[in-house]
């Protein structure tokens, strides 16, 4: 038997802050040690932090990582142990992401980062260059204070591996796994047994499963142990990295970390036999056959042995079934996690939501109220870092903590229900009892005075009072009633953030949370600063399917009962009048329903879609439900207003990001904001087609009713299609 024991970690960084970084890279190796792990593998620039962007433009950026660097190998930190340390490298003119590998206070490789994340919200080709050099290893001189420090002059740089006396071990950082020919592949073939992958993943519902199938992947057919590390909290953007380090062996995963999680550290441990590895490669002969004409990778040998002979004091790692969170469980903890850093970090006292009672905003509040119970579970189970950081936050004095989230949440969280003329005493009620449930400082307010001050001062303006459309106004001004309501409770959010605490004898300020979703943003259906201004938003990348779907579990999980009758109350704005025969409903002004936005978010930004494609798309994914010219108007309806308010995008509160269609302008959907809202050339494109369909749908069924005329009919995928015996040239289309 050759036994290892080896340690990967979620480590919760932040972008330039190198003591905090320092200090949990520090304590990760420490509790390795003690573990008798003789690999600790770290996240992907973990020295710096994964998020640092135009930073690591900064000569600055990488003179502090070679400091950091040094610091840890001038120390024990390494001795008896191969660590892997992520950070930027400046080879000549160039900047590479580089995976570290460090043993006995030298550093044994530096693997420049091949095949670079630059799609979605990453941009690593705007800062980093990508290795292309396959075939050798160069000779990377060390900076001067380096290389004293180190009595090290020169390190091996390039694509490798390191071959030990009992194994062969090689990085493959990120993206790497996730090309269509990933260097493990041939690495395999060259002898490498265990593979260490850093990573930066941020999270996205539903993603869990792609990366966890692309670890079981990489080792299930051609055998190996691969360790992977991940950063795990908010490093100072709009990113919440998931954590969920893990160890697969041979297509097994024998250890997993958290996914979600207020911890700084967490280690993730397993004890293998690496003779399981090369059993299951010699037991498949197309990896004997395919080995054996391998092409040669470059490799640097460390005159040191890694594993452990048989050892019953050593137990082995057992296959274990994979942990998955439900879609509602993730929008609970990951926004939770993440406004936790967020609030910890940004020196604020803690949150303040206007509470409507609706759905988006009581959706927030469940996540505050989550985050309180997250915080006072990890005091409970004894983690210093997060009872400091919460007896700061909540000023606790006199030695006492927090042991009940509603107590701690009255301390942290105001939440206010900004009422007027158009509110209902249902909205007001559901908005009171939640925030009894949560524990939160709540406010009934009504913003009526205000709102007749500003009518009164624009009618001495002009000499014009606008009015209602329920009351015989026009939209304009039905319209511009409305605007005004919602930007008057944003100047009262913010107002209350801050002067409440002094209100109250308390330090600092607090954060004003938003609470527009995915689906709002998308088609603009919102008031540009209004209430969806604010300092961040954790929802703002959260479908509204998905936010009633967390309400209906937050209910019973989180312990809100009031929020079933939240969900289940249709969405309004209650901005205009409730007339007898009058209640306005979001669905009826937006013109389209919340269920077909999400499938138009995800055609346009996951599928990219133009108006055209997503018209064809349409017409199969509807088929008989409705028709191509149904179909056509609904498509136009979309992108009209979708250019229309695109320019909302520009200024959107710093969201959450969890969903892949996001609209958000600043870092992930990097569209124009200035649109012919009127698509002349797309819209009539979609006409044409519309009106073909339709004559086709017509012939068709004049073709059923009529089996005499002899015109062979076929249907595909529900919508009416004339077959190529007809004679009509757009058969098949």
């Amino acid at each position: 038997m050759r036994l290892i024991k080896v340690v990967t970690c979620n480590l919760n960084q932040w972008a330039m802050d190198f003591d905090c970084n320092m200090k949990n890279i520090k304590e990760s190796i420490s509790r390795a040690k003690e573990a008798g792990a003789v690999i600790r593998l770290g996240p992907e620039l973990e020295i710096t932090g994964y998020g640092c962007e135009d930073h690591f433009l900064e000569m600055d950026t990488v003179h502090h990582a070679w400091e950091c660097l040094t610091e840890l190998l001038r120390g024990d930190w390494t001795d008896g142990i191969l660590c892997g340390f992520g950070m930027p490298v400046m080879k000549g003119s160039e900047r590479y992401n580089c995976q570290i590998l460090c043993l006995n206070r030298k550093i044994v490789m530096i693997r420049p980062k091949m095949w670079l994340a630059n799609d979605g919200n990453y941009r690593e080709l705007r800062w980093f260059t990508a290795w292309k050099q396959k075939d050798y290893l160069e000779d990377f001189l060390l900076p001067i204070a380096v290389s004293d420090a180190l009595s090290q002059t020169t390190v091996p740089f390039g694509y490798g591996y390191v071959q030990f006396l009992d194994t062969a071990v090689a990085a493959e950082v990120c993206e790497e796994l996730f090309t269509p020919m990933p260097p493990h592949a041939e690495l395999a073939l060259n002898g490498v047994e265990v593979f260490m992958n850093a990573s930066g993943s941020h999270h996205q519902l539903r993603k869990l499963d792609i990366r966890l199938r692309a670890f079981i992947g990489a080792t299930h057919s051609r055998g190996g142990v691969y360790m992977y590390s991940n950063h795990q909290g908010c490093d100072g953007g709009r990113l919440y990295y998931d954590g969920c380090s893990c160890v697969v062996v041979n297509g097994d995963v024998v250890a997993q970390g958290s996914q979600f999680s207020i911890k700084d550290v967490e280690l993730v441990v397993a004890q293998i036999d690496l003779d399981a590895v090369a059993s299951l490669r010699g037991s498949i002969s197309s990896f004997q056959g395919q080995a054996s004409c391998k092409k040669k990778i470059s490799s640097v040998l460390v005159p040191f042995k890694l594993c452990q002979s048989f050892n019953l004091q050593m137990s082995l790692s057992s296959p274990l079934k994979i942990r998955y969170h439900s879609p509602e469980e993730e929008i609970a903890f990951g926004p939770a996690c993440w406004l936790w850093d967020y609030l910890r970090r940004s020196g604020a006292s803690g949150f303040l939501l206007p509470l409507s009672g609706g759905a988006d905003s009581s959706s927030v509040a469940a996540i505050v109220g989550c985050m309180c119970q997250l915080a006072v579970r990890e005091i409970e189970n004894g983690d210093e870092q997060v009872k400091a950081d919460a007896i700061r936050i909540g000023h606790y004095t006199d030695g006492q903590f927090p042991t009940n989230s509603k107590e701690f949440a009255k301390r942290i969280f105001y939440t206010v229900f900004m009422g007027s003329e158009n509110s209902s005493e249902a909205t007001k009620t559901r908005a009171k009892v939640l925030a009894d449930e949560i524990g939160s400082w709540h406010l009934d307010v009504s913003i009526d005075g205000v709102v007749s001050a500003l009518l009164s001062l624009f009618q001495t303006l002009t000499g014009k009072r606008p009015h209602y459309k329920v009351d015989g106004g026009s939209n304009i001004e039905n319209l511009g009633l409305q605007n005004i309501q919602a930007r008057i409770r944003m100047v009262l959010a913010f107002m209350l953030a801050s002067l409440l605490p002094w209100v109250h004898s308390k330090p600092g300020f607090y954060l004003v949370l938003g609470s527009s979703n995915v689906d709002e943003g998308l088609r603009g259906y919102l008031t540009k600063y209004d209430c969806s201004s604010a300092d961040i938003n954790p929802i703002g990348s959260i479908s509204k399917i998905d936010l009633r779907a967390f309400l209906k579990w937050a209910a019973i999980h989180l312990g809100f009962p009031s929020l079933a009758e939240v969900e289940a109350a249709p969405p309004t704005a209650e901005l205009e009048p409730i007339r007898a025969n009058y209640s306005q409903l979001d669905e009826v002004d937006m013109g389209m329903a919340y269920e077909e936005l999400s499938v138009y978010g995800r055609l346009r930004k996951i599928f990219r879609c133009g108006p055209v494609s997503m018209f064809k798309n349409l017409c199969y994914k509807w088929g008989g439900n409705r028709t191509p010219l149904e179909a056509a108007e609904k498509v136009k309806h979309f992108f009209k207003y979708y250019s229309i308010n695109r320019h909302k995008m520009t200024v959107l509160t710093p969201s959450y990001h969890a969903e892949s269609y996001s609209p958000e302008d600043n870092r992930f959907d990097l569209r124009q904001f200035l649109y012919n809202a009127r698509w002349p050339y797309q819209f009539r494109k979609i006409d044409e087609l519309a009106r073909d369909l339709d004559g086709d749908k017509v012939a068709i069924t004049k073709s059923t009713d009529q089996e005499k005329v002899g015109v062979s009919v076929t249907t595909d995928g529900g919508m009416g299609v004339v077959a190529a015996g007809s004679g009509d040239p757009r058969a098949g289309f």
